[in-house]
């Protein structure tokens, strides 16, 4: 049985991902569930994939359940359709919409179909996790290893360099022997 890679970026900060594995004859359900649990999201908003192409061009809706808009094409289900069947390149991109009032936006892609199923991995699986996700509510705080991940990221430990007590206290002739040195740098 086939097992798809998809990566699953945050439209605004592609620094941001998560690798999910899932088998090919899962539904987009699966993979659904499998993006905001991977996310800390809830499942309490409506979702829909967009089928789409190099360049994140909306296509063919595979809806959560059929909504009360207009649909140029009805939409497939997420429970009914099968990931396999919506891959038509190696390649193969989604658009994932959440929450249609707050919009968030995830660009979902192919990266790895691999013929290797390993029997300790119930699918789908989160396999790799990249960046701190945002919060769906608004602020939330930094606690644990999300707090540790942003101080080894941003280099937040006390004392560190540039974070020091330098200037302070010293006697009035290095003070203005400072104000000559910054005056000099601005003149370029």
């Amino acid at each position: 049985m086939a097992i798809l890679k998809f990566r699953v970026y945050f439209e605004e900060d592609d620094s941001i991902y998560r690798d999910i594995a899932i088998r090919h004859k899962q539904h987009f359900l699966d993979l659904h569930q499998a993006i905001l649990k991977a996310y800390e999201f809830d499942s309490k908003h409506a979702a829909t994939f967009y089928r789409s192409n190099d360049n994140w061009q909306r296509g063919r809706e595979i809806s959560l359940e059929k909504y009360d808009k207009q649909y140029v094409v009805e939409p497939l289900l997420m429970d009914a359709t099968t990931i396999g069947t919506e891959i038509f390149d190696p390649n193969q991109k989604f658009i994932y919409q959440y929450d249609f009032n707050r919009n968030w936006t995830f660009l979902v892609e192919l990266i790895n179909v691999s013929k290797e199923e390993n029997p300790k991995i119930e699918y789908p699986a989160l396999v790799r996790t990249e960046g701190i996700a945002p919060s769906q509510y608004g602020t939330k705080g930094l606690v644990g290893d999300k707090l540790a991940e942003m101080e080894e990221k941003y280099d937040l430990q006390s004392g560190a360099e540039g974070f020091g007590t330098e200037g302070e206290g010293e006697d009035d002739e290095s003070d203005s022997l400072g104000a000559e040195e910054e005056s000099s740098e601005e003149e370029f």
